[in-house]
């Protein structure tokens, strides 16, 4: 990038807060749905396995929109389509306010999951342009963000839902996207800070490469647990006797041992290019919080989510700053994590269907856990492939 264009440290903190705030509204029309769905329930008639198309549709649409994020902002510009992204969750969330069947609540997922996507594909790129050497640490934050986003939601939209109805716990989010709105608009960086994109030739080997698909099995794996954990947590936690707000503070336990790995692991793994270390740690933790919800769910339902927590949380931002530490081009690095997001998302986006089908087939969770804790182990092994010795020898690198 050139020099008169670099980002004064001012500059680069100012545009993380509106990150920040943006990434706080890319999960609560997921989260909010699970604490209520007893209440939804009540109104609209749901099975479990219609039920898990309020996140398995969006997190399709997340994985499928988020292949074509960078083809809509190389014409309309990166700046212009998150913009547009933004907008559309602050639709979507307010429709909400008025929706009167299953079909509406499935459209505004639906809505809301393009927007997500869009921004999931572009805030990388942004990420690493602006940030170079520094990016697994606004990553990290970024991440962060977006796994508060769901802590506030899960925590919040029982006590909304008390005093209001289901539908303003779940439209009342609509709020949240106005601030990241006027935050982008004012703070958005001037196209010119944006890399020159590389030969389209070596972006499109991206496709053909096998190491992008195992990313992005790899990054599905985390998200398994994690769509199915926003999904199916609470309602399993109601019917294990607790009341639905107490459901939405289990889940805002959950979801806030991911901020707390969000934050801690990005930044030791910031010190060093091999991450293998933590990955593994991660799996580990996911392992043993899904064993116990499967095995030993009388020991303690809030210590399994806590651990669980943990290991999902760290896991998300992790797989996908290996999946950047693969190309030094911010732009090619951009592009193989709308990608591996893109490719791994669609795959996650089966489990809370298939997670809802298994229940209502056994009248139980337990199975599900169960499957999740076989997915933490699978995270394991593939993870002793990120060694970043071979890096070069996988993607073609090209001078910045």
């Amino acid at each position: 990038m050139p020099s008169n264009l670099v980002y004064s440290s001012f500059q680069r903190f100012l545009l993380a807060g509106a990150i920040i705030l943006i990434a706080l509204n890319l999960r609560p029309i997921l989260a909010s749905v699970g604490p209520l769905l007893p209440a939804i329930q009540q109104d609209i008639s749901l099975s479990f396995t219609l039920a898990s198309l309020l996140t398995t549709l969006p997190v399709f649409a997340m994985g499928l929109f988020c292949l074509a994020g960078y083809s809509l902002a190389r014409r309309f510009g990166i700046n212009q389509i998150i913009l547009l992204s933004i907008l559309l969750l602050v639709i979507s969330a307010a429709l909400r306010l008025w929706v009167k069947d299953a079909s509406g609540l499935i459209v505004t997922a639906l809505l809301a999951g393009l927007g997500i996507a869009l921004i999931q594909a572009l805030i990388p790129m942004v990420i690493k342009n602006i940030y170079g050497k520094h990016h697994p640490k606004i990553m990290g934050l970024y991440i962060t963000a977006i796994m508060a986003g769901a802590a506030i939601a899960a925590v919040a939209s029982p006590f909304i839902e008390a005093s209001f109805g289901w539908k303003v716990g779940l439209g009342s989010w609509s709020l949240l996207a106005v601030p990241a709105l006027i935050g982008w608009l004012l703070l958005q960086p001037s196209p010119q800070h944006y890399q020159a994109d590389p030969d389209d030739t070596v972006s499109s080997s991206l496709w053909r490469n096998p190491r992008s698909w195992y990313l992005a099995i790899f990054f599905s794996l985390g998200s398994s647990s994690y769509v199915c954990a926003i999904a199916w947590l609470s309602p399993y936690a109601i019917e294990q006797g607790m009341t639905a707000k107490q459901a939405g503070l289990l889940l805002g336990l959950l979801t806030a041992m991911e901020v707390v790995a969000g934050l801690i692991f990005p930044a030791l793994a910031a010190k060093q290019l091999d991450r293998r270390r933590f990955l593994f740690i991660l799996c580990a933790l996911q392992i043993i919080g899904f064993g116990g919800m499967a095995l030993r769910p009388d020991i303690s339902l809030w210590l399994w989510s806590a651990i669980a927590g943990l290991g999902i949380g760290g896991i998300f931002p992790m797989a996908l700053i290996v999946t950047m530490d693969h190309h030094p081009n911010p732009m090619l690095a951009g592009k193989l994590a709308g990608f591996v997001q893109g490719i791994g998302s669609m795959i996650a986006a089966i489990a809370p269907w298939a997670a809802g089908w298994i229940r209502d087939a056994s009248q139980s969770f337990t199975l599900v856990w169960a499957v999740l804790l076989g997915l933490g182990i699978l995270g394991f092994i593939m993870a002793f492939a990120f060694n970043p010795k071979h890096y070069s020898q996988i993607y073609p690198r090209l001078e910045n």
